[in-house]
C-alpha cells in the first residue's frame, strides 16, 4: 500500500471557532495549533499546510494556572544595543489580549516558513464578536 501525501491544491480548509472564556491558555493553544497544522485530519502531511482556519473569541478571558499571571514576561528586541524590553503578562492582557494567545500558539508550531503561513490562519478577537460569520465556523 502506498503512503498518501496531501497536495496543496487538494486541501479544502474549514473554519473552527473556539471560545477562550475560562479555558486554560496552554490547552487552548495546543488545540488551536493542531487544527492549524491539520493534525486532526487523516490526510495530515508534515510538509504541506493541510490545516484549517481557527477563530478565537474572548481572548481577554483566558485563564493561566499557578503563578504564571505574575511571573510570565514577554521580551522584545529592537536590534539595537540596549533595545530589550520586557512586558508583564498582566500589562499585555490589558493592552492587547490577543497577543497572549498568538504567542502561545506560535510557540507550538514548527519553526519554519510553513509555520508562518499557518499562523496567518489564526484569527484572535479580544471580545465575543468576530468578523467571520460568513464562513460559518464550527464551534469547538
Amino acid at each position: 500500500m502506498k503512503t498518501y501525501l496531501a497536495k496543496k491544491e487538494t486541501v479544502q480548509p474549514k473554519w473552527y471557532l473556539i471560545d477562550a472564556e475560562g479555558k486554560v491558555l496552554g490547552r487552548l493553544a495546543v488545540k488551536a495549533a493542531n487544527i492549524l497544522r491539520g493534525r486532526h485530519k487523516p490526510t495530515y502531511t508534515p510538509h504541506v499546510d493541510t490545516g484549517d482556519f481557527v477563530i478565537v473569541i474572548n481572548a481577554g478571558k483566558v485563564v493561566l494556572t499557578g503563578k504564571k499571571e505574575e511571573h510570565t514576561e514577554y521580551m522584545s528586541f529592537s536590534g539595537y544595543v540596549g533595545g530589550e524590553k520586557y512586558r508583564k503578562l498582566a500589562d499585555v492582557r490589558v493592552q492587547k489580549p490577543e497577543f497572549i494567545i498568538k504567542q502561545a500558539v506560535k510557540g507550538m508550531l514548527p519553526k519554519n516558513r510553513l509555520a508562518a503561513k499557518m499562523l496567518t490562519k489564526l484569527r484572535v478577537f479580544p471580545g465575543a464578536t468576530h468578523d467571520h460569520e460568513a464562513q460559518n465556523p464550527v464551534k469547538l
